[in-house]
């Protein structure tokens, strides 16, 4: 049986992936593949995230890069924790 993936991940190195599925909750674990190399894995989730954000695939600590698509798009702003949403409350572009 082949599973539905919740998460998407699309390089290696990223340390976010993308919630593709409605209704993901605090405490769901979500199947995650990652698309580079159609690798999987799991992951729980702290918050309740909307489809199409971000969820924290490892800690943060404030001034971390976030790595999406194998390219840097900001940096952390507040402590986030593996398992949490990651979104304009917690990542801001290093543009200015």
């Amino acid at each position: 049986m082949v599973s539905i993936p919740h998460l998407l991940v699309h390089d290696r190195q990223d340390n976010v992936g993308v919630v593709v599925v409605e209704g993901v909750e605090a405490g769901n674990e979500l199947f995650v593949v990652v698309t580079e190399d159609n690798s999987d894995f799991k992951i729980t989730t702290k918050h309740d995230i909307p489809i199409g954000h971000k969820v924290a695939l490892t800690d943060f600590s404030e001034g971390d890069t976030v790595i999406k698509y194998g390219v840097d798009i900001g940096r952390i702003v507040q402590d986030t924790k593996k398992g949490e949403h990651i979104h304009t409350h917690n990542l801001k572009t290093k543009r200015w």
